[in-house]
C-alpha cells in the first residue's frame, strides 16, 4: 500500500550501494515503484552498469541519459564565462552537475507520471539542498523522498547489513577511506581520512592528475581561443565544448594541474574539508581570465569581479534556477561578447602559466600608449594634475589632523 499518496517514485540513482539500498527501502516502506534515473555527466564506467543493477534490484524503469553535452554547454562555460569560483578556490564541480540531475528527476517524473522523486544525499551536506531547490524550481508541487533524513541506517556497515539482508545485488569490496564525486569538470573527495583536515590525501587518491612531481620535466604549450567568452579552438583547432574540456583534461591532467585542497564552508552551516582535481576547468579559467584582460573596460571588469564571488555563492547554494543566478548570468553573458581572442598557457609541474594573450578584434591594451619609450599619445606631465586632484581629500584630511595635533 502507497504511503503519503506517493505510488510512482523517481530516484537519482548511480548504481552503488547507497541508491541500490535507497532503491530496496523505498520500495518496503512507500509501497511505491522505483524508476531509476543515471544522467551522464560524464562520471566514468559505473553508468554503463547502472540499467542492469537498478533492474536486478527491483526498479520498474532504468533511465539513462547521456547529458554531458548540456552539462558542460549549459552549466559548465556559463560558470566560465563568470569566472565563478568558490571561496577562492572551487571551480564548482559538482554545484553545477546537480541542478541539471535534478532537471532530469523532474523530467523523467514528468514522463512516467511520478509522484516523488528520490535521492541518496545526506542530511549534513550541501548536495540534498542542490536537488531539491532545483526540482522545486522547476515543479513547484514534487514531493521529496530523503531517506538519510528519514530512515534508521546510520552508516555504510548498517547499508552492507540491509544489502545483505534483502539480498540486493550490490558488490561490497574494500571501501576507500574517503568518498568520491566525479564528472567531466572534476573529481571530488570528502569524508573519511579526509574528514581531519591536517592529515594529506592517501598516496595514490587522485585519478585525473598525476603528482605534479612525478609530471613531465618539459612543458607544455597550449593555446586556447575565445568567442564570446566560450572557448571555442585548441592549439588552433576547432572543437565542441565536450571535446574541448575532455582534451584539456588530459593534457593539464598529465602535467598534474588543477588540484586543489581547502576547507570551505557549507550552506547548511558547516566547515567541510574538499579535495578536488579539476585539471581541464582550471586551464579555460586562467586562459578566459588572460583575454580578458585584453579585452575588457576596466570599470566593467571590476564590477563584474564584485559580483563573482556573489554569483558562485548562489551556484555552490544550490540557486542555480533562481531569479537572481539567471539575472545576474545575463550581465555576465552581455560583459562577454568582447572576450575575442587566444591564450597561451605553458603546462608544467602542477602550474597553468600565462605565457601570451592576443585579440585582434577587440583589444583594448595599446602598446602605443602603454610603451616606456618616447611617444606621441600620452604627456606624462599631465599625471602631475591628475595626482594632485587625486590627493585632494587626503591633504585636507591630514591639514585638519595636523592641526588638531595627531
Amino acid at each position: 500500500m502507497s504511503r503519503n499518496g506517493i505510488s510512482k517514485v523517481v530516484l537519482a540513482y548511480s548504481g552503488g550501494l547507497d541508491t541500490s539500498v535507497i532503491l530496496k527501502w523505498i520500495m518496503e516502506e512507500y509501497g511505491a515503484e522505483v524508476i531509476c534515473y543515471t544522467a551522464d555527466v560524464g562520471q566514468g564506467a559505473e553508468v554503463g552498469e547502472a540499467v542492469d543493477k537498478a533492474l536486478a534490484t527491483g526498479a520498474v524503469e532504468a533511465i539513462v541519459e547521456d547529458v554531458r553535452a548540456e552539462f558542460v554547454s549549459d552549466f559548465v562555460y556559463p560558470a566560465i564565462r563568470a569566472n565563478a569560483v568558490y571561496e577562492s578556490y572551487y571551480l564548482l564541480g559538482t554545484s553545477l552537475a546537480r541542478p541539471l540531475i535534478g532537471k532530469g528527476l523532474v523530467e523523467t517524473a514528468e514522463r512516467f507520471g511520478a509522484d516523488a522523486i528520490a535521492h541518496g544525499a545526506t542530511g549534513k551536506g550541501n548536495d540534498q539542498v542542490r536537488f531539491e531547490l532545483a526540482a522545486f524550481a522547476l515543479k513547484p508541487e514534487i514531493k521529496v523522498i530523503a531517506p538519510w533524513r528519514e530512515w534508521d541506517l546510520r552508516g555504510r556497515a548498517d547499508c552492507v547489513a540491509y544489502a545483505e539482508t534483502h539480498g540486493i545485488p550490490t558488490p561490497v569490496t574494500a571501501e576507500k577511506p574517503y568518498s568520491t564525486d566525479a564528472n567531466l569538470l572534476h573529481i571530488s573527495y570528502e569524508g573519511g581520512v579526509l574528514e581531519d583536515p591536517w592529515a594529506p590525501p592517501p598516496p595514490g587518491m587522485f585519478n585525473m592528475t598525476v603528482d605534479p612531481a612525478d609530471a613531465p620535466d618539459e612543458p607544455e604549450l597550449v593555446t586556447v581561443g575565445f568567442r564570446d567568452g566560450n572557448a571555442v579552438t585548441l592549439n588552433g583547432r576547432e572543437l565542441s565544448p565536450v571535446e574541448m574540456l575532455t582534451a584539456l583534461n588530459v593534457m593539464a591532467g598529465r602535467h598534474g594541474i588543477g588540484r586543489v585542497d581547502i576547507v570551505e564552508n557549507r550552506f547548511v552551516g558547516m566547515k567541510s574539508r574538499g579535495v578536488y582535481e579539476t585539471p581541464g576547468g582550471t586551464v579555460l579559467h586562467h586562459a578566459h581570465r588572460a583575454v580578458e584582460s585584453l579585452t575588457l573596460d576596466r570599470e566593467v571588469a571590476h564590477l563584474r569581479d564584485e559580483l563573482v564571488s556573489r554569483y558562485a555563492e548562489m551556484v555552490y547554494n544550490g540557486f542555480w534556477y533562481a531569479p537572481e543566478r539567471e539575472a545576474l548570468q545575463a550581465f555576465m553573458d552581455d560583459v562577454q561578447h568582447r572576450v575575442n581572442g587566444e591564450a597561451r598557457l605553458k603546462l608544467f609541474k602542477g602550474q597553468a602559466i600565462i605565457e601570451g594573450r592576443r585579440s585582434d578584434s577587440h583589444a583594448l591594451y595599446d602598446e602605443a600608449t602603454a610603451t616606456f619609450e618616447a611617444d606621441d599619445v600620452y604627456d606624462q606631465a599631465d599625471a602631475a594634475g591628475f595626482i594632485r586632484l587625486q590627493s585632494l581629500r587626503l591633504r585636507t584630511f591630514a591639514e585638519k589632523r595636523l592641526g588638531e595635533g595627531e
